[in-house]
C-alpha cells in the first residue's frame, strides 16, 4: 500500500523546503545552525501543516544525529524516560547528544515535561519540540527559558501553488497522471494554508479524475463534499463542534452542551483548547451575573493541566454544566467593546492631572495628583469625584444586566453616584 502524498513527498533538505525562509532562508538563525552542526534545544511554533515535524526531521539529518521521534498523543512519562535512556546510551557509545522530538509538546502533562527537564538540563538530549498553542501557556517555565522559541508562519498562497504544482509533475504516482492545476481556490480554502491538508486533499481528488484532465474548483467540491466531511482538529468541522458547544452554554442547555462535549473528546480534542473556551465563556457570557463560574473555569483549567485525559473529562463537564446552568450576562464583554471604541474615537487624551502619579518633586510643584481625594478617608470609603477625562465626562458605557447579582451591583452604584448610574 502505497503511502499518503504528503509522506512521499516530505521534503529531506532545506533547499527543497517550503516556506519560512526567516528561519531557512541564506542568513536563517536554523539555516546557520545546522550550517555550523550545533542545535541549542528549541521550540517550534505555528499552525498545523506548516512544516514543523518535517522541519524537525532535516535538522536531524543534516547534522547527522541520533533522533528519537515522540509524540505527545500516545506518550507517556515511561515512553519519554525510556527514550532518554536510549539517548542517554548513544551519547556514551557515540559522543553525540541525540535530537528528541516531542511532537505536539502543548499536550504533555506537567510531570511529562518535568520528565524531559533533567535530561535537557544536563545536556544529555537536544530537545525539539512542536507546538501549535503559544509556548508561553503550554510548557513549563523551567523547560520553556532552556529552549529557544522560533514561530514558523502560515505558508503563503505562492507557496502552496508551487507545492501542488512540484507534486503533479514529481511524484510517482500522480505524475505520470499528467494532470493540469486550472484554479486552486478551492483547495486553497479547504486546507486553510495546512500542506499535510492539502496534499491529502489533492491526493483524493486526482484519485477520481481522468488523464490529463484540469483541477478545477467544480472539480475539487464535489469530491470534497462527497469523501472528506469529517471532524478534523484544524478545519471547519472543529471550528462547527466549538461553536455548537459555545452556543448551548451561551444558550443555557447543559444537555446540549454536554453532547457537543463528549463529540469533542470522542474526537480526540485537545481537553486544555476546551478548558480555554470554558474560561473565556464564563467571563464573556455569564460575567458578574455568577463571578464564581470564573473562579470555577480557572480552577478547571489549571485541574485539566495536571490531571490529563481520561480523567479530566469529568472536570470540564463539571464545569460545562455550572456555566451552562448559570444566570446569564455579557455586560462586562459589551462595556469593554463600547470603551475600546470610545477610546478609537477620541483618541490620547492626556490623564486629568488629579489623577496622575506624582513619583518626582517636579511633578509635584505641577500639581499632578495634587487635587486628588483619596475614597478611604471618607465615610463608605466613597467620594465623588470625576475620573473620566474632562471631555468625556458624561460618558456612559457599562449596562448592568438583568440579574439578581448585577441588580445589586447597579444599587450600589445608584446609592453611591445618584444619576450618573441611573438608566
Amino acid at each position: 500500500m502505497a503511502q499518503p502524498l504528503a509522506e512521499r513527498m516530505r521534503p529531506t533538505s532545506l533547499d527543497t523546503y517550503v516556506g519560512q525562509k526567516h528561519l531557512i532562508g541564506e542568513n536563517g538563525v536554523i539555516r546557520q545552525f545546522i550550517k555550523n552542526k550545533m542545535m541549542p534545544s528549541i521550540i517550534l511554533w505555528g499552525p498545523p501543516g506548516v512544516g514543523k515535524t518535517t522541519l524537525a526531521q532535516i535538522i536531524a539529518k543534516s547534522i547527522d544525529k541520533p533522533f528519537f521521534p515522540l509524540s505527545a498523543i500516545n506518550s507517556g512519562v515511561k515512553d519519554v524516560r525510556e527514550a532518554i535512556t536510549q539517548a542517554e546510551k548513544r551519547t556514551l557509545f557515540s559522543g553525540d547528544t541525540p535530537l528528541v522530538f516531542i511532537d505536539e509538546i502543548h499536550r504533555f502533562s506537567k510531570s511529562q515535561q518535568d520528565s524531559l527537564l533533567n535530561a535537557v538540563e544536563k545536556g544529555i538530549i537536544t530537545l525539539i519540540g512542536a507546538t501549535t498553542e503559544n509556548p508561553s501557556f503550554e510548557v513549563i517555565g523551567p523547560l520553556l527559558s532552556r529552549c529557544q522559541v522560533y514561530v514558523l508562519k502560515e505558508l503563503e498562497r505562492r507557496d502552496l501553488e508551487g507545492l501542488m504544482q512540484h507534486v503533479l509533475e514529481h511524484d510517482e504516482i500522480l505524475s505520470p497522471k499528467k494532470l493540469t492545476l486550472k484554479e486552486t481556490e478551492e483547495l486553497l480554502a479547504y486546507s486553510g494554508g495546512d500542506a499535510r491538508k492539502l496534499l491529502n486533499a489533492l491526493e483524493i481528488v486526482a484519485g477520481f479524475l481522468d488523464e490529463k484532465a484540469p483541477i478545477t474548483n467544480e472539480a475539487v467540491k464535489n469530491v470534497i463534499k462527497e469523501n472528506l466531511l469529517r471532524y478534523d482538529k484544524s478545519g471547519d468541522h472543529h471550528y462547527d463542534t466549538i461553536s455548537a458547544f459555545v452556543k448551548s452554554i451561551r444558550g443555557s442547555d447543559p444537555n446540549a452542551a454536554v453532547y457537543w462535549l463528549a463529540r469533542m473528546i470522542e474526537a480526540g480534542e485537545d481537553p486544555k483548547f476546551i478548558a480555554r473556551r470554558l474560561v473565556i465563556h464564563a467571563s464573556e457570557d455569564v460575567g458578574n451575573a455568577n463571578p464564581t463560574a470564573l473562579v470555577m473555569a480557572v480552577n478547571c483549567f489549571k485541574a485539566v493541566e495536571v490531571i490529563g485525559m481520561p480523567e479530566s473529562r469529568l472536570i470540564l463537564s463539571q464545569c460545562t454544566i455550572y456555566i451552562a446552568s448559570s444566570p446569564k450576562s455579557n455586560a462586562s464583554y459589551k462595556a469593554i467593546g463600547e470603551a475600546q471604541n470610545l477610546v478609537r474615537k477620541t483618541g490620547n487624551i492626556p490623564v486629568p492631572l488629579h489623577l496622575r502619579n506624582a513619583p518626582t518633586q517636579l511633578m509635584k510643584e505641577l500639581n499632578y495628583g495634587g487635587d486628588y481625594k483619596y475614597p478611604h478617608d471618607a465615610p463608605q470609603s466613597f467620594v465623588a469625584q470625576e475620573y473620566f477625562p474632562e471631555s468625556l465626562e458624561k460618558s456612559s458605557l457599562l449596562q448592568y444586566g438583568n440579574n439578581q447579582k448585577e441588580q445589586q451591583f447597579q444599587n450600589y452604584m445608584s446609592h453611591l453616584w445618584g444619576d450618573k448610574y441611573q438608566w
